[in-house]
């Protein structure tokens, strides 16, 4: 796994409009937190403590506010702004002094995942000199990219939204590349949208014989937020897990314990400052349990 992460909230959030006028997507809440801390989570439990957050011009501050530099949480976070939607691609090109030829994985702000052992299953992956990608069945392929194999079981093709799909399988929002990602993603041209299409990076490294996909399969749950009805689904989906087990995932703060880069102390301090929400009783709870 990389020791960097870059997380993309940038985009103008135009399908949750008129939410997202005055409102960064990305800031929304999915049921007791904002729709970013999934998104920073799963980057944190693979182990990554170094940072590239890509928002735009209007909320870098907000994010700001909302983050810090993560230095309470025993992480680091820079900021970077993203002018337009010019592309997930672009990400590469406006964080290239933060990658500075390093491996580096990326995630989308707006994608949520959970799964047994998902942490362990991520800090395990070794990127080397290859591009990896994962693959989700769904029932709408064509609102996707999508990853197409052979006879072989071999990747055939990577197609942007197809409006037909033979494996139905999906490419969830979570990328990690090796250190040239900076290079091959210059080669990039526009698509026809005017964006430097996450697809054709793939597609270089497909090419080249350097691309390998690992499915998620019925044991993880993957869920796209950036629409009203998934929105909705979302937090009713956080809220049935976490209300169920009592227990909550997507916490940054049990998170950074966990891991051993904060100290129950840190945590305890941490909680104490949000302890009028039940978000913030909890992590006091977690603490206590330490004793």
């Amino acid at each position: 796994m990389s020791k960097k992460g870059i997380i993309l909230a940038g985009g103008s959030g135009t399908r949750l409009l008129p939410i997202t006028a005055a409102v960064n997507k990305h800031l929304l809440p999915v049921y007791d937190k904002p729709m970013i801390y999934y998104s920073l989570s799963v980057l944190m439990l693979a182990g990554i403590r170094k940072f590239l957050m890509i928002s735009t011009p209007r909320d870098q501050i907000k994010f700001q506010e909302l983050l810090g530099d993560g230095g309470q949480l025993g992480i680091s976070i820079d900021y970077a702004v993203q002018d337009a939607p010019n592309g997930i691609a672009e990400s590469f090109l406006i964080g290239e002094k933060f990658v500075d030829e390093d491996p580096v994985s990326l995630i989308l702000g707006d994608n949520i995942f959970f799964g047994v052992e998902l942490g362990d299953r991520l800090r395990k992956i070794e990127i080397g000199g290859d591009a990896i990608i994962f693959s989700y069945k769904v029932k709408e392929p064509n609102r996707y990219g999508v990853v197409e194999f052979d006879n072989q079981g071999k990747v055939a093709a990577l197609l942007e939204k197809p409006t037909n799909s033979a494996s139905g399988l999906a490419v969830p929002g979570l990328y990690m590349y090796p250190g040239d990602v900076v290079d091959k993603a210059k080669q990039l041209s526009p698509s026809r949208r005017g964006e430097l299409e996450i697809t054709d990076l793939n597609n270089l490294y497909l090419n080249e014989s350097r691309l390998k996909v690992l499915p998620l399969g019925r044991g993880y749950a993957w869920l796209d937020a950036g629409t009203d009805q998934a929105l909705l689904d979302a937090s009713n989906f956080v809220s049935a897990i976490e209300n169920r087990q009592g227990l909550r995932f997507g916490c940054i703060e049990e998170i950074s314990w966990q891991m051993g880069w904060i100290d129950t102390e840190q945590l305890r301090c941490l909680g104490q400052s949000l302890q009028s929400s039940e978000y913030g009783k909890y992590i006091l709870w977690i603490a206590e349990q330490d004793k």
